[in-house]
């Protein structure tokens, strides 16, 4: 017999609403645009497109598609909760960031986690092709010391490593120590996603 434990979940849930995805799309734009302290923060860190992600902490109650995500992600991270086995001892679950991410041709994002938060995800608004997959790693591999190379071939349970192509209106989300990176893009077109991280409160 064989046992599977500690396993790892990676959340998979999808926007289902074209004319949100839109929308958010639309307010992207709007928000990057208008963002001049998010270009200096950019330009300053040498960050390979645009964020939002140390200028605005805001973003629902700037445009209405945000606040929409908004609560779709509160009912999202629930189910995640709930399959988790969590028991939140009374407190809530609260949406404490939520940026936007523009990235152009070589634009990546260097594995890292999200300290201090619980769950942490992204939604994709457009992902053309070629453009950068997420990968996901084995939250064991720095105590795997002299552990066999795998074979090629493997099942994606027994990978070290999990790539993933997300498509527009797609969303992914996991437990936020989970490391993570996306993979530099090919595509001249912008890939457009908003991450997210949600934390507890009383």
């Amino acid at each position: 017999m064989t046992r599977l434990i500690f396993p790892t979940r990676l959340f998979e849930f999808d926007l289902g609403d074209n004319s949100l995805l839109e929308e958010l799309e639309a307010s992207c734009w709007m928000i990057e645009e208008g963002d001049t302290a998010g270009h200096d923060w950019c330009e300053e860190k040498g960050y390979p497109g645009y964020t939002s992600y140390a200028s605005l902490n805001d973003l629902p109650q700037r445009a209405p598609a945000f606040g929409a995500l908004e609560a779709k992600l509160l009912s999202w991270a629930g189910q995640a909760a709930d399959e988790l086995g969590w028991d939140l001892e009374g407190r809530r679950m609260t949406l404490d960031a939520l940026w936007v991410n523009i990235l152009g041709e070589g634009g990546n994002h260097s594995g890292h986690i999200h300290p201090g938060s619980i769950l942490s995800g992204t939604v994709y608004i457009a992902v053309p092709e070629g453009a950068g997959a997420i990968r996901f790693e084995d939250p064991r591999l720095a105590n795997m010391m002299a552990a066999p190379q795998l074979r090629d071939k493997t099942a994606e349970d027994q990978s070290r490593f999990v790539y993933v192509d997300p498509k527009p209106g797609n969303i992914l989300m996991w437990e936020s120590w989970l490391r993570h990176e996306v993979m530099a893009s090919r595509s001249e077109d912008a890939r457009i996603s908003i991450s997210f991280n949600f934390g507890l409160s009383d």
